[in-house]
């Protein structure tokens, strides 16, 4: 993408690490927040850059069609602010009534979390689930079929 077709004109963080837009017009906007339209599902499409009003500035249809250096910076500055750890593996749960504590083994490491109802998975398109804890972490299984079998096993109590 040539530097003419972006929705904006630069993108920088500034001296305190808040994301500054320059729009076309050449108007200055800190405290920018990328926002991803679907983050687990389409993670390159859709990005809209909200400023600090809560009014959309620019909205950048495939991250992946920037420059490397605007990219990268939202990028990282996404990375910041969505935290979706990858369950790869059941660990123990202490009963199969809701609410119910979950040991598990993800990406980031082993965790506790509560899972207070069956409504708390929710089932996406290839086998995919999103499981949110008590506590609003989303936890992301990208194919419960390649979970090992005792994960597999515990994890259908719940469907």
């Amino acid at each position: 993408m040539s530097t003419s077709l972006l929705p904006f004109r630069d993108l920088q963080l500034d001296a305190h690490g808040r994301l500054v837009l320059t729009d076309l017009n050449g108007v200055l906007h800190a405290g920018v927040t990328p926002v991803r339209a679907h983050p687990i599902s389409a993670p390159d499409e859709g990005v809209s850059l909200v400023g600090a009003d809560g009014h959309e500035l620019a909205w950048i249809a495939r991250l992946s069609g920037l420059p490397d250096g605007p990219r990268r910076l939202l990028e990282g500055e996404l990375g910041g602010r969505e935290f979706h750890p990858v369950l790869q593996r059941l660990i123990s749960v202490n009963t199969f009534a809701t609410p119910s504590t979950w040991r598990i083994a993800t990406d980031r490491g082993e965790v506790d979390f509560v899972l207070k109802s069956e409504e708390d998975i929710r089932r996406l398109e290839e086998g995919r689930l999103l499981i949110t804890s008590s506590h609003g972490v989303q936890l992301q299984v990208p194919d419960r079929w390649a979970l090992d079998k005792h994960s597999r096993r515990l994890l259908e109590r719940f469907l």
